[in-house]
């Protein structure tokens, strides 16, 4: 599959979070031309902030090692951001929603809450993901910069659609940045923003079958003349 392969309304609609990977990397020539196009995103005067790092092979198993061992051992997050303020009124609805659509496709009962606490490690598993792209930006960024490194990773995972890859975007790789920066030789003046783990989908796995929708054009939209 090439980028041509899926218009940009196709890979909008066909875009969504997968969290189950076949043990197959991507080929490095894809990967080049993937990121490739990601550069084409658009930033405030043309700065492209974004850094990024991917990690595969020992580099990935080395980092899920390390994310897996600390959050199973329960040493306090350290993210270089805070973390989102609590969702309240139709946004906390709306995660509630998200939440019981994945657990629901996992099998997983609200009280179970060790189905939940295995769910939860799955993100520092990769998901099995044979690839994890961290991006980061430098620290003295605020957010408005960060608002261009949002559009590069919406640029970066609509081109995976378009090459038929899954891709699942996660705040909780942001969770000990000092780890990555260690494994990946990443300068204590870039912070980690979040992580991308991606690969093709395996649809074996229960939380893929997981479909969210969106709500209408007019709960978000408002034209005005």
């Amino acid at each position: 599959m090439t980028a041509d392969s899926l218009s940009l309304a196709q890979s909008l609609k066909q875009r969504r979070s997968v969290r189950g990977f076949l043990d197959q990397p991507v080929p490095a020539e894809t990967l080049k031309e993937i990121f490739s196009l990601a550069q084409h995103a658009p930033s405030n005067c043309n700065i492209q902030p974004w850094q990024v790092w991917v990690a595969s092979g020992n580099a990935r198993d080395v980092l899920r090692e390390r994310l897996v061992d600390k959050v199973s051992r329960g040493v306090p997050f350290a993210p270089d951001y805070e973390s989102l303020p609590r969702f309240e009124g139709i946004y906390r609805e709306r995660q509630v929603d998200c939440a019981m659509a994945l657990y629901g496709s996992m099998g997983i009962a609200r009280e179970d809450r060790e189905g939940r606490r295995r769910a939860e490690l799955r993100n520092f598993q990769l998901f099995d993901a044979p690839h994890v792209a961290f991006i980061g930006m430098e620290r003295q960024f605020g957010v408005t910069v960060a608002l261009d490194v949002g559009m590069y990773v919406q640029s970066l995972l609509l081109t995976m659609t378009a090459y038929g890859l899954g891709a699942c975007a996660q705040g909780s790789m942001r969770y000990y940045p000092d780890d990555v920066r260690e494994i990946l030789g990443i300068p204590d003046s870039t912070a980690i923003v979040l992580g991308i783990s991606f690969g093709y989908e395996d649809p074996d796995i229960a939380a893929n079958r997981t479909r969210v929708g969106r709500e209408p054009l007019e709960q978000s939209v408002r034209f005005c003349d």
